[in-house]
């Protein structure tokens, strides 16, 4: 076996121990090989031989990172930004948002009632702090408001 060879089992052997753990975009998987110090030509290379042979696939990621976003409470503002920030295609991250307007604002509304409880909103600060919480977690201002109601007649 020669050097390349030897070079290119050890970045396919780091790979798969990597995805042993957990799914990884193909843009994740070259960064964290790429810090270890591996040149960047094999590392493609075996990132691409990986994604061929099955082992490494964007769309099980997406799938997966949406589903754990989902459990967490995120919404969907968060979610694309994060599949945006591990390299997933705008095309593969809207698969996997099947959830239409009602089924967000259902998350949202229990993202609020695990966070603050079955208590109603009590004054316009309450609702700007409600309102400041989902939008930290991702879901649009929009959806914020429908979800928390009206400022009118808050006092």
């Amino acid at each position: 076996m020669d050097g390349v060879d030897e070079r290119r089992a050890i970045i396919r052997d780091a790979a798969v121990r990597l995805l042993a753990r957990r799914e990884h975009s193909r843009f994740e998987l070259a960064r964290k090989l790429g810090s270890r110090g591996h040149p960047d030509d094999l590392i493609e290379e075996i990132v691409g031989d990986l994604a061929d042979d099955g082992l490494q696939s964007d769309d099980r990621f997406a799938q997966a990172f949406v589903r754990s976003a989902l459990g967490r409470g995120q919404g969907p503002l968060r979610i694309r930004a994060g599949l945006t920030e591990r390299g997933i295609d705008s095309d593969i991250a809207s698969t996997y948002f099947g959830l239409d307007a009602d089924e967000w604002s259902e998350r949202a509304a229990n993202a609020l009632r695990k966070r603050f409880g079955p208590s109603p909103v009590e004054n316009r600060a309450d609702w700007a702090r409600r309102a400041r919480f989902l939008g930290g977690r991702g879901f649009p201002s929009d959806l914020a408001a429908k979800v928390l109601g009206p400022l009118d007649g808050i006092p």
